[in-house]
């Protein structure tokens, strides 16, 4: 079986699809393979599908998506399975459970080769931290769960993921500038601070990426750029982080050739107080 979440829905039990075409069993499927082996409260599901006001049939029709999601089971898995579709999508007490392995959920993945990069960055294994991070990007096809409609439930996991997946990414840059990658980086980092055009670390990487090309003119027109959309759109400076590595390029501070150490944890503290 092999479920993914980290772009389209996508559900395949020996190769045939079982997501259904409905949005509410559709979000109920994405609600427990994002749980895999771990039980998901009824009354999570109900706020998930019907918010703070489940109408008077919500129990009824939870348990109608449940025997939906179970033929569409049975029908993938055939006669010869080892298991039954009620034995994989299973009733507990005050809720059910996908009972699947971790590994066959693309988030399982990301979250390991993730967290096996987060390992060897604060080790110092800078080029083993750049592969681990970039295997744990390739999980992902486009944003989470983009084709479902979600509900509050989903909605706060989505944010939890797209978060975690920006943040591996500055994490694969530092390891990346800590190769001495920097030109390399320079049209990532241009696409990445257009996007995030308040994101102090982003723009820090960039920043420092530019300098290191030779380019320092380019370097200070970001710090420059990012603090007309900090003062224009926020009402506030840059944080004294960022203003430190601005003067440091002033000055041509030599640190900022140096690479950093294993101590540091990201680009955007060279220059922490």
């Amino acid at each position: 079986m092999k479920f993914q979440v980290l772009g389209t829905l996508n559900a395949e039990v020996d190769g045939e699809s079982i997501v259904p075409s409905a949005g509410k069993p559709r979000q109920m499927l994405s609600l427990l393979a994002l749980s895999p082996g771990r039980v998901v409260p009824v009354s999570t599901l109900m706020e998930e599908l019907w918010g703070t006001k489940p109408p008077q049939s919500a129990l009824a029709t939870l348990q109608t998506y449940i025997l939906q999601l179970r033929r569409r089971l049975a029908g993938a898995m055939g006669p010869d399975a080892p298991g039954t579709a009620k034995e994989v999508l299973a009733t507990r007490h005050g809720g059910y459970v996908l009972a699947i392995p971790n590994e066959s959920v693309d988030v399982h993945t990301y979250e390991r080769l993730a967290g096996e990069g987060r390992s060897a960055f604060e080790a110092g294994d800078d080029a083993v931290a750049a592969d681990r991070f970039r295997q744990a990007l390739l999980q992902w096809r486009g944003p989470a769960l983009v084709d479902v409609r979600v509900g509050p439930v989903l909605r706060i996991e989505v944010m939890r993921l797209e978060e975690s997946r920006l943040g591996t990414v500055e994490r694969r840059i530092d390891a990346d500038l800590r190769l001495g990658r920097h030109t390399e980086l320079i049209p990532e980092l241009t696409e990445l601070t257009a996007r995030y055009p308040q994101h102090e670390g982003l723009h820090s990487q960039a920043m420092v990426a530019l300098y290191r090309s030779g380019r320092q003119a380019s370097a200070l027109e970001v710090y420059r750029t990012l603090r007309i959309r900090l003062i224009e759109g926020l009402g506030v400076e840059p944080s004294p982080r960022v203003q430190r590595l601005h003067q440091a390029m002033l000055v041509v501070d030599p640190q900022l050739e140096v690479v950093a150490g294993p101590r540091r944890s990201s680009t955007f503290d060279l220059y922490t107080a």
